[in-house]
């Protein structure tokens, strides 16, 4: 199992979408999850972290996450063997 962190910016005033995206995660992973962290940042920092692993990062990535695709990161790490119902057929209908 593993530690996700969500680290947001409190002078953007993102604490409800980091809490959003928390209650998402704990929602579809359950007990695959140990905890879901909300860690408070500045500088407009709005990351996603499973274990030490980045894997989404508002810089890089291009805004807030999509909670699907993020669902599907964290799953790739902390749950590989997770379904995602409607997810997994919505990405596999985009590669063909």
């Amino acid at each position: 199992m593993a530690r996700v962190s969500v680290t947001y910016c409190t002078q953007c005033n993102w604490l409800l979408r980091a809490a959003w995206v928390a209650q998402e995660l704990l929602q579809t992973f359950g007990t695959e999850l140990d905890e879901v962290a909300l860690v408070p940042g500045t500088g407009g920092v709005f990351q996603v972290r499973v274990a030490e692993t980045l894997v989404w990062d508002r810089k890089s990535d291009g805004g807030t996450p999509d909670i699907v695709e993020l669902k599907r990161r964290v799953r790739d790490i902390a749950a590989p063997g997770h379904a995602l119902g409607h997810a997994d057929r919505a990405a596999a209908k985009k590669q063909s």
